[in-house]
């Protein structure tokens, strides 16, 4: 370029920051604008009495590609969890685990009459059958509701529902099954090669370390001041010789800066309010996560397992047993846990404790929960975007606002890590060839 164009970045999520980072690396003026105090959009920590809260429970899946191309993860110093699950039921636990990857699980794995034999061979038959599918086309083609999916594939109703439902309703906050089974590929098969962590200094980690790179590569991050409106001078892109976006900025000092370009990298329903694009997904799923203390060594001995509630009641879709796999997330006196409830449950904060307390009771009965303290309760009404069968195939691109400004963010991809990572890095590649 013989220039230094201008590019702002609205949003300091995960997407705006790799965006960032990408089209400073291109020789670009770039300066990110983030409404909040801090970077990470929805993936931030809360530190408070030695203790570490994520916003919701969210994990990072290290066989995502964007994961590798973009973060360092051996700085972020990674708490695995244990491949499988366990899966809990009143009176009863069971192990299910993947036998290649935790051959220490195998005789509890054999033996869980949770789901049957041959559900345990189909699991190994569709792992080498995604394991010799690319990636980048299983977001094409014919698309199903993953209980579908699961059933004709041979899986049995009780692999369905005490092991699919409540482990996939975690990752999709849908127990029911509906939603594209494109997520549940691209999800199986990520996971069969490489884990589940966190890091050690909370999920807001990974934010900070964009954040980091961005700002070594050029860019400006300004937080606490927010995009709200966007006004295109110019012709379009195709053989336009001036164009430039207004954008208004409110903050600290409200005021107004023109740019060659902008990417709108928000919240899908804040960026449909910026760019007007009525393709922007905004019907969301929801869910509420609370943190719980114990009394120190209050082990769940789970072996760094999720506990999957094997019930659709009105207690927990899963329990997480934080401080078992990463000790740094709570102080040594005591032991953390979480528990996350789909959609949006009419109960207050002690409620959901009390639920959360019977539930455990009912699934150790040879022990007593009567010092369960709820620490912490993060409700998040918008924590994904509704992704029902089909609805992929209609998500705009980055160039969908046409005229200068370009869309980045997980409602150009799918609802997940990767897809807002992937993103950034899509509508960066945009930016760079139409500015040259």
């Amino acid at each position: 370029m013989s220039r230094h164009p201008t590019v702002v970045v609205a949003g300091g999520g995960l997407a705006g920051l790799v965006a960032a980072r990408h089209l400073a690396e291109a020789g670009i003026d770039v300066r990110l604008y983030e409404r909040r105090d801090e970077v990470g959009g929805r993936v931030r920590t809360i530190e408070r009495d030695g203790y570490r809260f994520d916003r919701g429970f969210q994990v990072l899946i290290t066989g995502y590609p964007a994961v590798r191309e973009e973060l360092g993860l051996e700085s972020l110093a990674l708490r695995r969890f244990a491949p499988g699950a366990v899966i809990a039921r009143p009176g009863r636990r069971s192990t299910l685990s993947d036998p290649l990857r935790d051959p220490k699980a195998l005789p509890a794995t054999l033996f869980n009459t949770d789901v049957t034999l041959g559900d345990k061979l189909r699991v190994l038959r569709l792992r080498r059958q995604l394991a010799a599918t690319d990636l980048e086309t299983m977001f094409e083609g014919p698309d199903q509701p993953i209980g579908d999916y699961l059933r004709e594939q041979g899986f049995s109703e009780r692999f369905i529902s005490n092991f699919a439902a409540p482990f996939y309703g975690g990752i999709t906050l849908d127990r029911s099954l509906e939603t594209s089974k494109r997520i549940f590929e691209y999800t199986f098969r990520t996971l069969s090669s490489g884990s589940i962590a966190v890091p050690a200094t909370g999920m807001a980690a990974i934010p900070r370390q964009l954040e980091t790179r961005a700002i070594a590569a050029g860019a400006t991050v300004e937080t606490g001041t927010a995009v709200t409106g966007l006004e295109v001078d110019g012709a379009d892109r195709n053989g336009a010789s001036h164009r430039s976006v207004t954008c208004t900025l409110e903050g600290e000092t409200d005021r107004t800066l023109e740019a060659n370009a902008v990417v709108v990298a928000t919240d899908p329903p804040t960026a449909r309010d910026l760019t007007g694009l009525e393709g922007i997904p905004t019907d969301g799923k929801g869910c509420v996560t609370q943190y719980y203390a114990l009394p120190a060594k209050s082990d769940l001995e789970t072996g760094r397992r999720l506990v999957l509630n094997a019930l659709e009641d009105a207690g927990p879709n899963q329990i997480v047993p934080h401080s078992a796999v990463a000790p740094e997330y709570a102080p040594e006196d005591a032991t953390l846990l979480s528990a996350t409830y789909l959609g949006a449950p009419d109960a207050d904060d002690e409620t959901l404790g009390e639920r959360t307390r019977q539930a455990l009771g009912a699934w150790y009965p040879e022990r007593v929960f009567d010092h369960l303290e709820v620490l912490h309760t993060e409700w998040v009404p918008f924590a994904q975007f509704a992704q029902p069968p089909g609805i992929h195939d209609s998500l705009p691109g980055p160039r969908s606002p046409d005229n200068g400004v370009y869309l980045a963010g997980e409602c150009t991809k799918w609802s997940s890590i990767q897809g807002a990572l992937e993103s950034g890095q899509v509508a960066a590649d945009a930016v760079i060839r139409d500015l040259s």
